[in-house]
């Protein structure tokens, strides 16, 4: 049998896996699922999971095609354990009454909601919706135990902005809260653009379009600067392929696989007036609006704090002022460009340092920027 092998995580250990074949027609092969084993993928893949709890090391951001470990099987009693697929909530009867603080506790999605405010400064309304879907997921998943049947609420997504607003932040995220919630198999999210999924030539790009999606089965397919798959100008172009597979599947397997389509709020607008079967099964666009100054400045201090490193008063009055300027300037990138700014600011305290031959250093002279690590960048020199 050819096939894709997918496990799926378990509390309880030692117990055989229970395999069930599913003949899957669009992917064009039949799916293994082993219900009792860690998951099983190539880390050379794209695949991230979102399970880790490590703060990423040197103003490190989440970054689409970077592998992540698979996280390790839940314990017993624990919130991923009640979240198993395997663990099936045991149905109520009709008198029956539930203490919906309580499901909310053991589910363990307040922890993967407080998580997403401390990584993320702002963007309250991107926020709120996510609160959103995490509560009605929940009281569906209460309803089912009453056998209160409703169809699945869809789940795919839209995510605009400019870069470095959160956006794969906050897809790490859904796929971990869709995973406690039941709604997906595994927590891991599959980042890939164009040039993962459309070919070079005739029968190239269907092949590589399934590949990814078999990867993704189970979790969550995020794909960034979608409008790339659509190219108009190009009648010979093979993106139109991969989208009417993408559409198929994200019809037929919405109960095992979430897909976010991310990028530029225009062009996404532009990209679904000339895709109307992919936009009509988008249920949430999320728009991640700019940081402003303050808030960068936070996402600054948060950074900063995470790597061990801070600034010095005037230091903290010279990076504000690189921050206003650099946002003026061609390809800011919110996040991003504050963490690039921080890494060469950490190059020169380094260099400071070493060049100051004949003198000691205390604990807090390696931990202190100074306004000379930034003030040497062309930001106040001139140039980007």
């Amino acid at each position: 049998m050819t096939g894709t092998r997918v496990r799926r995580a378990s509390a309880a250990g030692g117990r055989r896996p229970r395999p069930c074949l599913r003949t899957d027609a669009v992917l064009g092969t039949d799916v293994l699922l082993e219900t009792d084993a860690v998951a099983d993928h190539d880390l050379s893949s794209t695949a991230m999971t979102s399970g880790s709890r490590t703060p990423p090391r040197g103003f490190r951001m989440p970054t689409p095609g970077r592998p992540h470990p698979e996280p390790p099987a839940p314990e017993p009693g624990t919130a991923e354990a009640a979240a198993s697929p395997d663990s099936a909530d045991p149905p109520l009867p009709p008198d029956a009454t539930v203490d919906l603080a309580a499901e909310r506790q053991a589910s363990g999605i307040d922890e993967i909601l407080d998580t997403l405010d401390r990584e993320l400064v702002g963007l309250q309304q991107v926020k709120t919706r996510i609160r959103e879907i995490a509560a009605l997921l929940l009281v569906d998943r209460v309803r089912r135990r009453f056998r209160l049947t409703s169809s699945r609420p869809s789940l795919h997504m839209s995510f605009t902005g400019s870069p470095g607003t959160g956006k794969t932040t906050v897809a790490l995220r859904m796929a971990e809260l869709l995973h406690r919630l039941g709604c997906i198999e595994r927590g891991h999210l599959v980042a890939v653009t164009r040039d993962d999924l459309v070919g070079q030539y005739v029968g190239h790009t269907a092949p590589k379009t399934k590949e990814v999606l078999k990867r993704a089965m189970g979790g969550v397919l995020f794909i960034d600067e979608a409008y790339y798959l659509y190219r108009a100008e190009n009648e010979r172009d093979y993106g139109q392929e991969a989208i009417e597979i993408l559409l198929q599947v994200m019809e037929n397997e919405r109960d095992n696989l979430v897909v976010i389509l991310a990028g530029y709020k225009d062009r996404m607008e532009s990209f679904f007036a000339s895709n109307p079967g992919i936009s009509s099964r988008i249920a949430h666009h999320l728009h991640f609006a700019d940081y402003s100054l303050d808030e960068l400045m936070a996402i600054a201090r948060l950074m900063l704090d995470r790597d061990n490193y801070r600034l010095s008063g005037a230091a903290e009055q010279t990076f504000r002022e690189y921050l206003a300027r650099r946002m003026r300037q061609p390809r800011f990138a919110n996040a991003r460009s504050v963490r690039n700014a921080l890494e060469r600011a950490r190059l020169r305290h380094a260099n400071r340092l070493l060049a100051a031959s004949g003198r000691t250093w205390s604990r807090d002279d390696l931990m202190r920027f100074e306004p000379e690590d930034f003030l040497a960048s062309r930001v106040f020199t001139g140039g980007v």
